[in-house]
């Protein structure tokens, strides 16, 4: 088979893939030798062996089939037995697709591609034609996957939990709506973060977070020591609602960005630096000190809409001037599911809008795993570099990443929630 391929070269030059080409060639010899082997197995002869004659069962031909693979359609010659009881383990009965074909679609949507996308994409690199409906009943497949990991059982002791949403566009009748998809991240007794869920809602807002809080409950989150949240109006109320021991802490981040909002462009630069001296205050009291220094300045004067967002927020932003240094850094900023809806932009804006919240829901899963999948081989690359090589790979995101100063941190709350942290220890 090697002879005649390489033979036909001078001809028609080496096509890898595709109709004709050397990889699907070579894999339909393979396959069809090693269904060939299986039947002779199942009969328990060679063929063409005396023994077989009076066995009760012998070779019946061959049935023909053409399956999708990740090289391209193959077409296959497929042996029967005369019982019909020989069933392949290569290429079971009614198969339409092999290999990892059914991973590279998955793969392709969960990088933003559409379903007509992939569909394209197939044909014009594999010359595998596939049709609307197949491509979707298998990122279809996932949704059982999708809906186990959002219902499984979850730790009952979470440290600090993250909550944050992001916009994505799903069809509505004629109209393409903006919801909010809320997703939740904690982090364990080990600094570990976990995505605990995806919810897609119609907005962003307390009474449907607070769903989500019993929703966590309910799976087993009994206690929370320190929930980062933006500053949306009723949130720590919410969360309070579900773990009346939990301190809320407004995201520092967020809060810089709200005030920034009614300050001109010229102007940033010297509020964003006058505004420093108060998330890093040293306590409460010399915070608020700071803002009254600001608010009694030129800027302070010029933008007093600036001022009264400080004001507004206070008490759910000074909890955290009560830390130290290790503690503060994990808990002023929600950055640490930022950067997770940072990566989920990028692909959402890549996939327009959603038929449906389960569509949105399924990609943004997807997603998660295929980013940690990519980040973990850049890191398997690295792995075998000497000591003090400089590394370029990304850390974990998400799944078994570790915060950066989380035992320092522990240390912290341990000293803050003695109680509290040894009960879980």
């Amino acid at each position: 088979m090697l002879d005649r391929l390489m033979a036909a070269t001078d001809e028609r030059g080496v096509a890898l893939t595709g109709d004709g080409g050397f990889l699907p060639e070579m894999i339909k010899a393979v396959l069809e030798r090693g269904m060939q082997a299986e039947l002779t197995d199942h009969l328990g002869y060679e063929k063409g062996e005396r023994i077989g004659h009076g066995s009760g069962n012998s070779r019946n031909g061959t049935s023909p089939n053409t399956v999708g693979t990740e090289v391209g359609d193959i077409s296959l010659d497929q042996p029967r037995d005369r019982n019909s009881t020989f069933a392949s383990a290569l290429v079971p009965k009614g198969a339409r697709r092999l290999g990892g074909l059914e991973d590279m679609i998955i793969s392709l949507y969960a990088g933003g591609m559409t379903i007509r996308d992939i569909q394209h994409h197939l044909a014009a690199t594999l010359g595998t034609e596939m049709s609307h409906e197949t491509i979707s009943k298998v990122t279809d497949a996932v949704a059982e996957e999708v809906t186990a990991w959002q219902t499984r059982p979850l730790e009952a002791f979470y440290p600090v939990i993250y909550l944050d949403a992001l916009v994505v566009k799903i069809r509505d009748g004629a109209h393409v709506t903006n919801r909010a998809a809320h997703i939740a991240v904690g982090v364990d007794m080990d600094g570990i973060k976990h995505v605990l869920g995806i919810w897609v809602q119609a907005s962003e807002g307390a009474k449907f977070w607070a769903g989500v809080c019993a929703e966590l409950a309910n799976r087993g989150v009994k206690d929370v020591l320190i929930v980062c949240c933006d500053g949306l109006s009723g949130f720590p109320e919410a969360i309070e609602a579900t773990w009346a021991g939990a301190l809320v802490q407004t995201c520092v981040v967020h809060l810089i960005r709200a005030s920034m909002r009614f300050v001109s462009y010229g102007d940033r630069k010297a509020v964003a630096a006058a505004l420093r001296p108060i998330y890093t205050a040293a306590n409460e009291d010399a915070a608020l000190l700071a803002l009254t220094e600001f608010t009694d300045s030129k800027l302070g004067r010029k933008y007093p809409a600036a001022v009264r967002s400080w004001e507004d927020a206070w008490d759910r932003f000074t909890p955290f001037l009560a830390f130290g240094p290790a503690l503060r850094k994990v808990i002023y900023t929600t950055n640490s599911i930022e950067s997770l809806n940072y990566q989920l932009r990028k692909i959402i804006k890549n996939r327009g809008h959603f038929p449906n919240d389960a569509a949105a829901v399924k990609l943004l899963w997807l997603a998660i795993r295929n980013i940690e999948d990519k980040r973990a081989r850049e890191r398997a690359k690295e792995a075998g570099l000497p000591k003090g090589t400089p590394r370029k790979a990304p850390g974990k995101l998400v799944e078994g990443s570790v915060i950066q100063g989380w035992k320092a941190a522990l240390g912290e709350l341990a000293l803050i929630y003695p109680d509290r942290i040894n009960n879980h220890l």
